[in-house]
């Protein structure tokens, strides 16, 4: 089960039937409690932080089934640094429904500050530092995306635009060339499967139109160090 050639050319590929429906449930069960739990909850999309409250996540992201599929791109000495939450629905009764416009994932979390040429732009998120690094750091990372919810068109599916991570950090005005030299493609998910994603790839997502959850967990993992010092916030 080997992806690599597909995320090189393309930058994302779904995987369906990654998580069998007895073990899906389970999580939707953990993702459920942490979402009500949650103080803050209404009317934010979702939770940061998740490996400190969701024990299901942290099992999740060192499953054998998930290692058959990072293993041949990240090699066997990864490791999960991020996880979120998102909850977009149309009803605002239990979660919130948000556009996002095409953008690429440009941060990641650190324990510490530390003053490093080529990390910029720091930030702090629910008490997490936060910062951009080299590209080349983000250019090796894999973003995860279970899906806990069948999720289309319909209730905001994430749109891509295939290959624009092979560009590096792209300003605003290369983000719209991108969008005006290439059709966007949709990423349709079913329950239980997962889109794999480079985070620099240009990925967007309208609001849900239907009442229809759409819940997902969001998982960063990498294969190498911070340089100088700095260290990875969370590593599981």
């Amino acid at each position: 089960m080997d992806f690599s050639d597909e995320l090189q050319t393309k930058g994302f590929v779904i995987v369906p039937d990654v998580i069998a429906a007895n073990d899906l449930s389970a999580y939707r069960d953990a993702v459920e409690m942490a979402l009500q739990n949650n103080p803050s909850r209404d009317p934010a999309p979702g939770l940061r932080n998740v490996f400190e409250i969701v024990d299901a996540v942290r099992e999740f992201a060192v499953s054998q089934r998930l290692r058959q599929i990072i293993e041949p791109i990240l090699g066997s000495d990864y490791f999960a640094v991020r996880a979120l939450i998102f909850d977009k629905t149309f009803n605002e009764t239990f979660g919130a429904n948000w556009k996002v416009p095409f953008h690429q994932d440009l941060t990641i979390a650190v324990k510490e500050k530390n003053e490093v040429d080529g990390f910029s732009a720091w930030s702090l998120k629910e008490g997490v530092l936060h910062v951009q690094p080299p590209v080349e750091i983000l250019e090796r990372m894999l973003t995860v995306r279970l899906h806990l919810d069948d999720c289309d068109e319909n209730n905001g599916a994430l749109r891509v635009l295939s290959g624009s991570h092979r560009s590096g950090r792209l300003s605003a005005k290369d983000i719209q060339k991108f969008r005006q030299a290439q059709d966007e493609a949709v990423c349709v998910v079913s329950e239980g499967g997962v889109l794999l994603m480079r985070p620099l790839l240009l990925h967007a997502s309208s609001a849900a139109k239907t009442a229809r959850r759409r819940r997902v967990l969001h998982l960063k993992f990498d294969s190498g160090e911070l340089p100088h010092g700095l260290e990875w916030h969370w590593r599981y």
